[in-house]
């Protein structure tokens, strides 16, 4: 979970807090008590195991290969077409 940062810490204590995000910290940013952005560092290579990847995949839903390629078909209007041919 973030930390809440007023605006007013923000403005007094930017160099610490940058260097608090380039670390990993997320930080909820609030003026007058409300919260109004978010500081979360970059994820520049971010890894994703395989045991990783298989608890996100165990709740997404079962794909019909034939529905969806029916779906697809009907969006294209039945082909392809060259958007540079005139």
């Amino acid at each position: 979970m973030a930390a809440e940062l007023t605006q007013r810490d923000l403005r007094a204590k930017s160099g610490q807090i940058m260097d608090a995000v380039e670390h990993g910290k997320s930080f909820i940013v609030t003026r007058n008590g409300t919260p109004i952005g978010e500081l979360i560092p970059l994820r520049r290579h971010r890894v994703v195991t395989r045991e990783q990847f298989a608890g996100m995949s165990a709740s997404a839903p079962v794909i019909d290969a034939a529905r969806f390629r029916a779906d697809a078909d009907s969006a294209m209007d039945g082909g392809l077409r060259d958007p540079y041919e005139a």
